[in-house]
């Protein structure tokens, strides 16, 4: 996968994000917030990107995609130091040039993907399946659309799929409405995990107790940034948490309503460069 820059028209005035002067860990999703919904990086936000960590703060992508997906984004913002939060949080990276491939994993969260997978199966005879294998790709039950999963996908027996543990199981209903998918996750109860909605018939299953804050958090204390100089910009239900952990979270103007209200401020739409205004408004580092 690759990231191409786009040249679009300044984004809105910065953001008063009302935290205090100081280094800052700013934790940023990709999808709908870095990057356009058609896959490209404006210019802006790059600029406001590099400007930021010049500056002397901590940007760190914090995203749902797995490693091999959320790479070329981090590659291509010249993120070369600090961390990364991928598959939701089961999965944390220190970024270093000096590593073969410029990361290495500190933290991997795995779980038994065997109960999940049996109650979803149960509910959605017609929907497939996908299960992590970290820097590999994902065992899927069938093919998935084009271009939703990176790495090697290899179409899996039952007993392949729930045979290891993983970081994340991923679930895609083609058939369902997005509104009776998410009331008939909720009904089916899903115990032991932690899970979250997309935006369409999507569901992504990680080990209990992980989400993007919670390897958030331990970057917080990694990196000694105090947590009232915390920021995280985000659109989507898996960012709740994110958004809540955060001294100030910042959801796109793009976000549904349930994300926007638990936010503290909401910026413009991630197609008028949201972010960019978010990174400006950061209070000097030093």
């Amino acid at each position: 996968m690759s990231v191409t820059l786009d040249s679009t028209p300044a984004a809105p005035a910065a953001l008063d994000l009302g935290t205090p002067r100081g280094r800052h860990l700013v934790a940023i999703d990709i999808d709908g917030t870095t990057l356009h919904h058609d896959g490209t990086l404006s210019d802006d936000v790059y600029s406001a990107v590099r400007r930021a960590v010049a500056a002397g703060h901590d940007v760190v992508v914090a995203t749902g995609r797995s490693l091999l997906e959320a790479w070329p984004v981090i590659d291509a913002l010249g993120l070369r130091t600090g961390y990364a939060v991928c598959s939701n949080g089961a999965v944390t990276l220190r970024l270093d040039a000096a590593e073969p491939g410029g990361y290495r994993i500190v933290d991997q969260v795995t779980f038994d993907p065997r109960p999940a997978l049996e109650l979803l199966r149960n509910a959605w005879p017609g929907a497939v399946f996908a299960v992590e294998r970290v820097g590999v790709g994902f065992d899927v039950s069938a093919p998935f659309p084009d271009g939703d999963l990176s790495g090697h996908l290899r179409v899996s027996s039952w007993e392949e799929l729930i045979g290891e543990p993983t970081t994340r199981l991923t679930f895609f209903s083609p058939d369902a409405h997005v509104a009776e998918f998410a009331h008939t996750v909720e009904r089916i109860g899903l115990h032991g995990v932690n899970y979250a909605v997309g935006y369409t018939a999507w569901l992504d299953v990680a080990p209990a107790g992980i989400s993007k804050a919670s390897a958030l958090e331990d970057v917080r204390v990694r990196l000694d940034v105090p947590g009232h100089r915390t920021v995280a910009v985000g659109d989507q239900r898996n960012d709740l948490e994110m958004l809540a952990w955060a001294a100030c979270g910042v959801a796109m103007g793009n976000a549904p309503t349930e994300v926007k209200a638990v936010a503290d401020l909401v910026t413009a739409d991630v197609r008028e460069d949201g972010l960019a205004a978010v990174l400006r408004g950061l209070p000097a580092a030093r």
